[in-house]
């Protein structure tokens, strides 16, 4: 004679049924079709902004896909569990941000990352930076160590890039910020 579920297993049940439920019903951006040709980074961003006067402190992490160019692409920011949940979209004509919410245009990715983040991040030059080397767009000067560099009021660190894949950048002027870059490989 079967006494039904254990109390335990019966809450744990009920834990995975009202996650699933509340994932079924949050809205969540399509998987972007990849560009064929297209160059793509995939791994893990987080950012965080130092306080400043009476901002607070401000921290952000995410998996993200980034495809393109600095001239055209798209960075799609998503959760531990694969939900898509902003998609950039740029070309010399527009730049856009679309989320569960709604898609809001911008005049330039500085823009967009000032206004979700809260400080501009340059994007465009992440692209060079991810191979490993400096915009040639921009000037540069070499920084104090081997594989470091200054551009566009960035100390950008590889030291790590050949053997970990982690690209490290730090702006000191207030309010200081820190991007970390791990690619997956």
């Amino acid at each position: 004679m079967s006494r039904g579920p254990q109390p335990a297993y019966a809450l744990a049940q009920g834990w995975l049924a009202a996650s699933v439920l509340l994932l079924a019903g949050c809205s969540t951006l399509e998987p972007a079709t990849r560009t064929a040709g297209a160059e793509a980074f995939n791994g893990r961003l987080a950012v965080h902004i130092e306080p400043d006067g009476s901002s607070p402190a401000r921290s952000f992490t995410a998996a993200f896909e980034l495809e393109g160019s600095a001239t055209g692409g798209r960075l799609d920011l998503t959760t531990p569990l694969g939900t898509i949940v902003a998609r950039a979209r740029w070309s010399p004509q527009s730049v856009t941000l679309a989320t569960p919410r709604g898609e809001s245009s911008y005049p330039d990715l500085d823009a967009l990352t000032r206004d979700v983040i809260g400080e501009p991040l340059p994007v465009a030059a992440l692209f060079d930076w991810l191979h490993g080397r400096p915009s040639p767009d921009e000037a540069a000067e070499p920084g104090p160590a081997p594989r470091t560099f200054a551009q566009l009021g960035w100390s950008v660190d590889l030291t790590r890039w050949t053997d970990d894949a982690l690209l490290l950048a730090h702006r000191a002027r207030p309010p200081a910020v820190d991007v970390r870059i791990k690619l997956d490989r």
